[in-house]
């Protein structure tokens, strides 16, 4: 699962460089992810996501049991796809 947010789904799009004389090359539009730490309130645990800075609003906005919810609702991550971290 690289390169993919695991709470918003988003993922790196493909565009043109433009140069001045108009000739067009491809490219790819990548995302703003990193790697956050959480504690999982409900499990009694940290857990390790991959997201972008729009997750992270989503998270801050709707709470991350919410989040993470929704997220697999719609397909965006499993369970089994979140790393629980210092066990």
């Amino acid at each position: 699962m690289s390169k993919i947010c695991q709470i918003t789904g988003k993922k790196a799009m493909i565009g043109n460089n433009v140069s001045h004389s108009k000739h067009r090359t491809k490219r790819s539009f990548d995302i703003n992810l990193f790697t956050k730490k959480f504690f999982y309130v409900e499990e009694d645990c940290w857990i390790s996501l991959k997201l972008c800075a729009q997750g992270l609003r989503l998270i801050n906005k709707v709470g991350l049991d919410a989040a993470l919810k929704q997220a697999v609702n719609k397909g965006y991550c499993d369970w089994k796809d979140i790393k629980v971290v210092g066990e």
